[in-house]
């Protein structure tokens, strides 16, 4: 049987590798946002993100989490688009 330290060294494993995640997705979001201020788009695409969501969840397996996955991702947007419109304003 697996002792409670066990698994919390499991998750600390996966915290890090989420922070790796985290951090690749948002020096993409950092592109994405050069690449809408040279071409005049707007930050904000709901079809995108519309896109993405149901995208991934038709890929998740289990839909006991769903609705923690929604609110996962959704936020994950939400700080994607506060870090573009950050670099917007900081380069205006």
């Amino acid at each position: 049987m697996t002792n409670l330290k066990e698994i919390r060294d499991k998750i600390n494993d996966l915290d890090k590798e989420m922070l790796d995640l985290f951090t690749k997705r948002m020096k993409l979001s950092k592109e994405v946002i050069e690449y809408k201020m040279k071409n005049n788009l707007p930050i904000l695409d709901s079809e995108r993100e519309k896109e993405v969501i149901d995208k991934n969840l038709s890929n998740l397996k289990n839909k006991d989490l769903e609705k923690y996955y929604l609110e996962f991702i959704t936020n994950l947007m939400n700080i994607s688009k506060e870090y573009q419109s950050y670099l917007k304003e900081r380069s205006e």
